[in-house]
């Protein structure tokens, strides 16, 4: 738990350093005026990758920057490429959103070449700075909510493709399964399911009816997606279709679909965490701006996450993130 601790403390830290930066564009100060600023997204066909593309690029422009955007289109080699594109555009800065170890060696290029490199939800050690949830929170809050839910015992299956692929992922899962140390009559049933990225919903939905086919009533308690929440929604569909009621499902993101279906009456979904990505996109960009202003950044920027319990936290984080009224 020390080592938790110190990230909360750095997270505390990070959001004083994000308000100041506020506060210093409230005061006319910060400008990207006469400056080139490449944005590359790992894709856009994900609610959040969207958010926090277009929260970048709109606070560039905002501060009077001229954005060179490209799309890896959700394949994580052609997002790494494009760096190349941004390196040959002679772009002043690079924010760089999601995308595997392939990146790598083209932040390591980019920075070779006087260019200075900011990410959002993948540290580096060739980048300035990290915008980012504070995936640890995120991980153990998700699995407080989740024993909480089904008291403290029972069996669980896990969606978790990703944890030995995406750091972010590794941190929420891995956390999750650390709070469910401290519940020792909860059994995380084996092996762990792999949801596909493209049409998550429908490969989950398939893929939990299978699950339930194996395992009858009464024999599992939760299902948990562990990194994202697209896999849910099938889920949900999955237990709706086989008359499951019994069982629980929590999930991490909160987009608007989601929270939609934690919403309904007698939802299933009961719990998860929702970020804020079209706010860590502006900040990566504030940060850069707060970098040509001359202002020291922390290696990562922690931005606000918001814990949603239940149908009634589900309206409450809906209209808190300005979805609307549910």
């Amino acid at each position: 738990m020390k080592n938790l601790f110190g990230f909360i403390a750095v997270s505390v830290l990070s959001a004083v350093s994000l308000t100041t930066s506020n506060t210093v564009l409230a005061d006319g100060h910060l400008s990207l005026e006469g400056k080139k600023i490449g944005v590359a997204v790992v894709g856009t066909q994900h609610f959040w990758d969207r958010e926090a593309f277009n929260g970048a690029t709109s606070t560039v422009e905002k501060l009077g920057g001229e954005v060179v955007a490209v799309d890896g289109g959700r394949d994580n080699q052609v997002h790494a490429d494009n760096h190349d594109i941004l390196l040959n555009s002679k772009v002043d800065a690079v924010i760089s959103i999601l995308g595997d170890d392939s990146v790598e060696p083209k932040f390591e290029a980019l920075k070779a070449a006087g260019i200075p490199v900011f990410t959002v939800d993948h540290p580096s050690q060739h980048a300035i700075n990290n915008t980012t949830s504070d995936n640890y929170y995120m991980g153990t809050t998700i699995g407080r909510y989740m024993a909480d839910a089904i008291g403290g015992e029972g069996k669980v299956a896990v969606f978790n493709a990703f944890e030995n692929a995406l750091r972010i992922c590794g941190i929420r899962t891995g956390l999750w399964k650390y709070v469910l140390q401290d519940y020792p009559n909860i059994e995380i049933i084996q092996p762990e399911l792999a949801e596909e990225f493209a049409n998550a919903p429908e490969d989950a939905r398939k893929q939990t009816l299978d699950l339930l086919a194996a395992n009858p009533k009464g024999t599992i308690d939760a299902i948990h997606v562990g990194c994202w929440d697209q896999p849910a929604i099938g889920v949900v569909q999955a237990l709706e279709e086989a008359g499951r009621d019994e069982i629980i499902v929590t999930a991490l993101d909160g987009g608007p679909d989601t929270l939609e279906i934690m919403a309904e009456e007698n939802s299933p979904f009961v719990a998860n965490v929702a970020q804020q990505p079209n706010l860590i996109g502006s900040t990566a960009a504030m940060n850069v701006a707060r970098h040509f202003h001359g202002d020291s950044l922390l290696p990562q920027t922690y931005v606000d996450v918001v814990p949603v319990n239940g149908a009634e936290g589900a309206k409450e984080a809906y209209k808190q993130l300005g979805y609307g009224e549910l």
